[in-house]
């Protein structure tokens, strides 16, 4: 049964396709790209992934999901997200459904209204949310490899007090007896004038110095299951445009039994379209 709440996708059609038919083919692409990667053998908890249009990072954020596959199946999938300052307050639709190319994504209206009694969020609903792609460009991929998976998004500030949802996702789902897993979804460094940040001026060096040093800080950070470092590192240092998302995922994680982290993929914008303005993507899983 359809449900009668959906929330409508608002990048469909210009971000990633419209059509199902065009999504599996491009996840089809991705998915053999992913042959080149090594995911590790061992069940996984969660990711990281980036939200640029699928041309850039789709791919990544493709294999990075694919491989949460290994382990148990989920009955929900918790995706922190969105484009918020550190004083932002939280978000999240607490029931409904997402619509994806591929069909609806039930919200987990349990676990989601217990996390709305313990913590103060601004409650969206599928008639009136703000648009941001960090989650939204995740979905036809949750939805193609986990047919029968509700989820749970929130949109997590880079503030401390976000891990605490982090925590309170495994601890309220444990509750329930429901498996989960988590993402993070942010892109990193957003280097050059189109984001006003020049300070190392441009070309081959600057393309190096984003990859090979301000990306590799936040990355570290990442692998070493650090997420107040990582919320603090891109307060410092531009590296991460959602961390309070990655930190949060990251600290849930911990908490689901993670105690490592691999790097799946590494790219930026430069490496399909070069200028002088670009981003990093990474996809982690832990």
């Amino acid at each position: 049964m359809k449900s009668t709440k959906v929330r409508q996708p608002a990048f469909s059609g210009s971000w990633y396709p419209a059509q199902a038919s065009e999504c599996e083919r491009e996840i089809r692409g991705f998915l053999e790209e992913g042959k080149k990667l090594t995911p590790p053998d061992r069940e996984l908890v969660g990711g990281i992934v980036p939200h640029a249009g699928w041309y850039f990072s789709g791919s990544i954020a493709c294999n990075v999901i694919q491989s949460l596959k290994n382990g148990d199946a989920p009955d929900v999938i918790v995706v922190f997200g969105m484009h918020l300052h550190p004083n932002s307050p939280c978000f999240m639709m607490p029931e409904g459904a997402w619509e994806t190319p591929f069909g609806e994504i039930p919200v987990e209206d349990r676990l989601a209204g217990e996390l709305a009694k313990r913590f103060a969020f601004t409650l969206e609903t599928p008639d009136n949310f703000t648009q941001d792609n960090t989650i939204e460009l995740q979905l036809p991929f949750i939805k193609y490899f986990f047919k029968d998976t509700k989820i749970v998004a929130v949109g997590v500030p880079p503030d401390n007090r976000s891990l605490e949802i982090g925590k309170a996702v495994v601890s309220i789902s444990r509750q329930l007896g429901l498996q989960v897993k988590v993402i993070g979804s942010t892109d990193l460094t957003h280097y050059g004038y189109n984001y006003g940040f020049t300070s190392k001026g441009t070309g081959k060096e600057a393309v190096d110095w984003v990859r090979n040093e301000n990306d590799r800080r936040v990355i570290d950070a990442m692998l070493a299951l650090e997420p107040e470092q990582v919320i603090a590192e891109a307060r410092a240092n531009q590296n991460a445009c959602c961390a309070g998302a990655a930190a949060t995922a990251i600290e849930a994680g911990k908490h689901l039994g993670a105690d490592c982290a691999d790097t799946i993929a590494y790219a930026t914008s430069y490496d399909k379209s070069p200028g002088d303005s670009f981003v990093g993507y990474v996809g982690i899983v832990f």
